[in-house]
């Protein structure tokens, strides 16, 4: 059953985690170079990808007892919020070999490809996994994760270069760090307490 609570706290958490990611600055310069929609066909069906594979990674998590899926939530949600926050900018700009041509195929192909390598394992990927384990409801946390990981990369393809000049990279990598400490913490009470 579809939950838009769990829908809008799985599409903010994976927003704010995400836009600071390099796969942000990936479609934006794929965005750059060639026709937006073949890069978001591209990109977008790389992050479906993702997101089912993070939940059926969340949905064995569910099988084991409810206190101790709590706890390692807890923790990963921690060690996810430390990453952030930690995280040094290093500047490096991702390598992208340009297609030869423009076709739909060779521009969506190089988005998908270019995807599915740089996030897997991707913390955005481990967020999805420890949400569909918190709240057991896959559709919700699936939808909501896929969601989010689309608008960035929609707004990354479009319009990176406008929002980085108005919002800075630092504020948003904090407010998503903030949001999964409180979620970690959270989790971690609930395991204790219940």
């Amino acid at each position: 059953m579809l939950s838009f609570t769990i829908l809008a706290i799985t599409f903010g958490v994976v927003f704010l985690a995400e836009l600071p990611d390099k796969t942000a600055l990936a479609g934006l310069m794929l965005g750059t170079r060639y026709k937006a929609a073949y890069v978001f066909a591209g990109v977008a069906a790389a992050f479906a990808v993702h997101v089912a594979l993070a939940i059926a990674a969340g949905s064995v998590l569910t099988l084991l007892p409810h206190r101790l899926v709590q706890a390692v939530v807890g923790v990963l949600f921690l060690a996810g919020a430390a990453m952030l926050l930690l995280k040094k900018d290093d500047g490096e700009e991702e390598r992208i070999k340009a297609p030869a041509d423009q076709s739909f195929w060779k521009v969506s192909g190089a988005g998908f490809t270019l995807i599915l390598i740089a996030e897997f394992g991707d913390l955005t990927q481990i967020m999805t996994a420890n949400l569909a384990a918190r709240y057991d409801n896959p559709l919700s946390v699936g939808l909501g994760a896929v969601l989010a990981l689309w608008a960035v990369a929609g707004l990354g393809i479009v319009g990176g270069r406008t929002l980085m000049r108005y919002v800075p990279l630092r504020l948003i990598t904090k407010v998503a760090a903030g949001l999964m400490l409180a979620l970690g913490c959270f989790s971690l009470y609930e395991a204790l307490a219940g």
